[in-house]
């Protein structure tokens, strides 16, 4: 099986052909993590399909996420032993499938005197937590052991903090090697192009189809369209009469030098004000804190971005849990926030509400939202299940199979060290190789600050599918996210890297520049006042 590289013009000569392809078996609408399993699955079954994203692949929640691949603790102390044994082996799988992508990460979770959960409670819930897992991570440290390796830390009642694994992972590099995996399985992936309605009769559906570059519509025929937009799921429901059943809720995270608080573990703490666990981690040579939890009823097609109300929680959570850090605004390299799909229950708040998935059945369209990270391939295997009336008979395929096609290389680079070339590996899997020849030797150096190299910004501009500015420094990469000022301290050397591969005239890179730096600074950087007028406008709807 041989990766296709998506060149330059890829994505109008594949709109073209849309209408000479004849009937889908597939029709997959939604790029995040949840669309992309479901064409990886189906795809790797021998089943035609075609996936299709309104805005970029992983443009919403599968790029804003905390990045953690969690095994399901919090599960355990609900009593769902099952959803926990679940997650846990998929994170284990996706540890062993994906290396550098999906990698093991330490947490910590300190223990003070007079407040839930201590150390006797949680290392019960973690007994468990490892015993599904087959491995033991657990291990407690008394308040001087864990003082002499955390001076930063809050130390007024301390007792000690139990250490335990879960896993982190880039998820919108997760999402884009989930593809390549089922393109190179033959599925067609179309980014900016959106489903805007569908009909169905006996012998199958009718798809419309509109490209949003151009504005130009096809319809197209299919056996079964999946639904996998997230939190705008009903708006293709509704044209057959399903009630809304999704609470969005919105999450935001803020991103900080390591060198103002260095953590080498992802710290699970709980919030003064309101005993919610926040997480302070480490992620891409940077210290990530996050996450708020709030509603965001009816988001429409509008970017989300953190609010004063959440940059001032998140910095009150420093302040308190490492109280010599002195954080303010002025340390803030960009802020992301994403939002969740969550299948409502009518619980009192967005925290309490399930984070497990749902699938319903209109006839033909089979729709699903909500779901983990972590289990998207199960959440994919269900969708198939429910639409396998509508498809042709996939034979003798081993549910349990990777998803990952394994990959072995004997290239050596001079330069980069053994934690840098696994990162890559991960992230770039079979493209490994190439990227390296691709690559100028002096674009195989670190970017100051993270650790990723210059040479992946090209490597991604010229082979996965960019259409705007945005999309590559956002999402294929985190440049924008991981250097200041969205990274346009550098537009000289982005310039060179970016314009002679995806054939840019000055006048379009001159526009990409505008439409980036105001799509940053509005929803990726402080709080805005785009993102505090949605915000507002979105609670005064719900009120």
């Amino acid at each position: 099986m041989t990766h296709v590289l998506w060149t330059p013009g890829s994505r109008e000569l594949a709109w073209e052909a849309i209408d000479h392809a004849g009937r889908w078996d597939l029709i997959v609408a939604g790029g995040g993590i949840t669309g992309a399993g479901v064409a990886r699955e189906a795809a790797r079954r021998g089943l035609k399909v075609l996936l299709v994203e309104r805005q970029d692949f992983s443009w919403g929640t599968s790029s804003r996420s905390s990045k953690m691949v969690h095994g399901g603790l919090r599960y355990i102390a609900q009593g769902d032993v099952q959803t926990t044994m679940h997650s846990v082996r998929e994170r284990e799988r996706l540890i062993n499938e994906a290396p550098g992508l999906v990698d093991l990460m330490s947490y910590m979770m300190p223990h003070y005197r007079g407040r839930f959960p201590g150390p006797f409670v949680f290392g019960l819930l973690l007994r468990v937590y490892d015993f599904l897992a087959g491995k033991r991570y657990r291990r407690f440290s008394n308040m001087r052991q864990t003082i002499e390796r955390f001076p930063f830390l809050r130390r007024n009642r301390l007792l000690g903090a139990t250490e335990f694994a879960d896993a982190v992972t880039d998820d919108s590099r997760l999402v884009m090697r989930v593809l390549h995996e089922a393109r190179a399985d033959g599925a067609e992936l179309l980014n900016y192009v959106g489903v805007s309605g569908s009909e169905q009769n006996e012998s199958g559906m009718t798809v419309t189809l509109t490209d949003a570059i151009t504005g130009a519509t096809q319809q197209v025929q299919c056996r079964s369209l999946v639904n996998a937009t997230g939190v705008w799921v009903n708006q293709l429901r509704q044209e057959y009469g399903e009630q809304h059943t999704i609470r969005p809720a919105r999450g935001s995270h803020i991103v900080i030098e390591r060198e103002r608080l260095p953590v080498d573990v992802s710290f699970t703490v709980l919030h003064p004000r309101d005993k919610r666990p926040i997480f302070v981690y480490p992620w891409e040579g940077r210290t990530v804190i996050g996450t708020t939890d709030l509603d965001h009823p009816d988001p429409g097609n509008d970017e989300a971005g953190i609010t004063d109300q959440e940059l001032t929680y998140l910095l009150e959570l420093v302040d308190y849990q490492f109280p010599d850090t002195d954080l303010s605004k002025r340390d803030i390299i960009s802020s992301w926030s994403g939002v969740r799909p969550l299948v409502s229950a009518g619980a009192s708040n967005s925290s309490k509400e399930s984070r497990d998935h749902t699938v319903w059945t209109d006839g033909r369209l089979i729709s699903v939202s909500g779901g983990k990270l972590t289990t998207f391939r199960l959440i994919a295997l269900d969708v198939l299940k429910a639409a396998s009336d509508w498809l042709p008979d996939s034979g003798s395929v081993d549910d349990s199979a990777p998803v990952f096609t394994r990959h072995s290389t004997t290239m050596k680079v001079d330069g980069l060290n053994a934690d840098v070339i696994r990162r890559l590996k991960g992230f770039y899997g079979a493209d490994f190789d190439r990227l390296i020849e691709f690559s100028k030797t002096e674009d195989l150096a670190i970017v100051p600050g993270t650790e990723m190299i210059w040479a992946e910004i090209s490597w991604c501009a010229a082979h996965e599918a960019v259409v705007h500015l945005d999309d590559l420094l956002l999402r294929r990469t985190r440049f924008g996210l991981l250097v200041p000022k969205g990274g346009l301290t550098h537009e000289e050397r982005l310039k060179a890297l970016i314009q002679p591969q995806l054939r840019w005239d000055e006048q379009r890179w001159n526009d990409e520049v505008a439409r980036y730096r105001l799509t940053w600074e509005q929803f990726y950087w402080l709080p805005s006042e785009e993102s505090e007028r949605l915000a507002g406008h979105l609670l005064a709807k719900q009120a």
